[in-house]
């Protein structure tokens, strides 16, 4: 039996869409991924404005079909307050950061710290 290639989790208590990447996506796991977050999303009730740590530890780089595909079925998801995104692979780096242009979103080495890093958000007002 294989890992699945994701988790994601709902933090009510704290707003918080919590998803691991396990492996790397074929552009075919794209799609049933991407509708399983919009469907989580709406199910759980989250609005635009949760904040959202993405851990991609795991995964290394993406091939550049599977990233196309996430482009195309992530346009319009709800806009996160902050993003964290956890990666210690310098080359995944350069990828989230051509990829995911954000200003509200940083890069971090460690869940921990991605997380504090969002929990400043709600300090912060």
């Amino acid at each position: 039996m294989t890992e699945p290639h994701y988790s994601v989790t709902f933090r009510h208590d704290i707003k918080l869409m919590d998803v691991m990447w396990n492996r790397f996506f074929a552009p075919e796991d794209v799609e049933p991924y991407a509708a399983e977050c919009w469907r989580r999303f709406e199910q759980e009730g989250f609005r635009p404005g949760y904040l959202l740590r993405m851990d991609m530890r795991a995964s290394a780089v993406q091939p550049q079909d599977a990233l196309a595909m996430f482009r195309t079925h992530f346009d319009g998801f709800p806009r996160a307050r902050r993003i964290a995104v956890v990666t210690a692979s310098q080359i995944a780096r350069m990828q989230v950061k051509r990829e995911m242009t954000q200003p509200y979103m940083r890069l971090f080495d460690g869940a921990a710290d991605a997380l504090d890093w969002l929990m400043q958000a709600d300090e912060a007002g």
